[in-house]
């Protein structure tokens, strides 16, 4: 059925104008074209096949429960060649990723199909596998993340942008300077428009903007830093800690609004031009001051009655009891900030888009070195998998016959 279905995709196929890529659409990006183009890519020759062919053979595999070779799946994805197609990748990647072999996806097929989907439109696709990655295995490296992202801030899709940061933060491979910056451009954006968030958006949001900006010691850095924790506090006292750091990449330890004035503190104390923009100081003192209304309605509703006995009476504080000392603590470094001229009245969009097209130019440089390095290694591992994969055959082709030989001897 499956192979049937491939049939009708390739005759489609050959009716379709092929889709512009991202390239094709004369729009600015953050990464330059030199960052974005497939070039590099197209030199490495890829090998020609039928995609009928290759998904009859998968099922025939799937049927007799062979596993399929990850030479398999890369030429499949290697070939696609329309968006109709693309339904047919997604399919036999979940396949795969379902099979005994699962483990062997290559770094090579997983971008590979990432710029299959931003090649034929289906940057949709792309997301949805990567959101998915446990059902299809799509863990990108950090050049794909980035070539993903940029075309969701082309098209200005900051909620999809934010997805991909979503997954980034997941998968801690905030460790490119690139991605860290497209990060940042694109969190600030879509913050911009002041979303309604749900406690899970406030939490990944928060943990997003955190790690992002977390080795980037500027205004744009330490004022994410700042946004981050506010964030990760009104969720960790709305919520409790463990809806917080359950299944993310954050510390399990209370004091999530301490470590905010942390940062405040921080930046105080730092030489140099560094300052946070007072947008996040806003967001800060409005998170506190919600958070006390808040608190203190709870308190008049659930009021302890004199007869309480002690035994019920919780003696540690606990970050609601703290909110006053933080409350107190925010107001003393804010005037401390004021005075030292560290408060930079600027809206944070402007200062994160000034700052990501300054500085993202000079790190593209040495990402395209490094993605072309990989490609080289990827080359050559694919080679090397290609060459077991005839030697194999070649054995295979040999016992067969030596017992064909040996059958006619016996009949003989």
């Amino acid at each position: 059925m499956a192979a049937s279905m491939l049939s009708r995709c390739v005759l489609l196929s050959g009716r379709r104008a092929l889709r512009l890529g991202p390239a094709g659409t004369g729009k600015r990006f953050l990464l330059s074209a030199a960052c974005v183009n497939d070039k590099a890519w197209e030199k490495w020759q890829k090998e020609t096949h039928d995609l009928a062919e290759l998904g009859a053979l998968m099922d025939k595999c799937y049927d007799r429960k062979i596993p399929v070779s990850s030479l398999v799946i890369t030429r499949f994805i290697d070939n696609i060649k329309s968006r109709e197609e693309i339904d047919m990748g997604e399919y036999y990647l979940y396949k795969f990723r379902h099979s005994p072999n699962y483990w062997y996806l290559r770094n090579w097929t997983i971008h590979g199909w990432i710029r299959k989907c931003l090649q034929y439109g289906a940057a949709d696709k792309a997301l949805y596998t990567l959101k998915n990655k446990g059902q299809f295995g799509i863990f990108p490296d950090d050049f794909t993340f980035n070539l993903l992202l940029d075309t969701f801030i082309k098209n200005e899709n900051f909620e999809a942008a934010v997805s991909v940061v979503t997954e980034i933060m997941l998968q801690e491979s905030f460790d490119n300077v690139c991605t860290q910056l497209l990060s940042l451009y694109a969190l600030h954006k879509y913050l911009s428009g002041n979303p309604q968030l749900t406690w899970e958006q406030e939490r990944n949001l928060g943990a997003s903007l955190l790690l992002a900006g977390w080795h980037q010691e500027n205004t744009v850095g330490l004022s994410s830093q700042l946004y981050g924790y506010t964030l990760l506090g009104k969720v960790e006292l709305s919520k409790g800690l463990r809806a917080v750091y359950t299944q993310m990449p954050l510390m399990w330890r209370p004091g999530y609004f301490q470590r905010a004035l942390d940062v405040m503190e921080k930046v105080s104390k730092l030489p140099g031009e560094s300052k946070l923009c007072q947008e996040t100081i806003d967001v800060l003192k409005s998170a506190l001051e919600s958070a006390i209304s808040s608190q203190s309605e709870k308190t008049e509703e659930t009021e302890v009655s004199e007869d309480v006995p002690e035994l019920y009476v919780v003696s540690e504080k606990t970050e609601a009891d703290l909110l006053p000392e933080y409350l107190s603590r925010f107001q003393d470094l804010s005037t401390k900030l004021e005075s030292l001229g560290k408060i930079d009245p600027v809206n944070l969009v402007s200062l994160t888009t000034s700052f990501v097209q300054q500085n993202l130019p000079k790190f593209e440089k040495p990402e395209i070195e490094n993605y072309e390095g990989c490609l080289k290694e990827w080359e050559q591992e694919q080679s090397a998998l290609i060459q077991r994969e005839n030697e194999l055959r070649e054995q295979a082709r040999m016992k067969y016959e030596a017992l064909l030989a040996s059958k006619a001897k016996s009949t003989a």
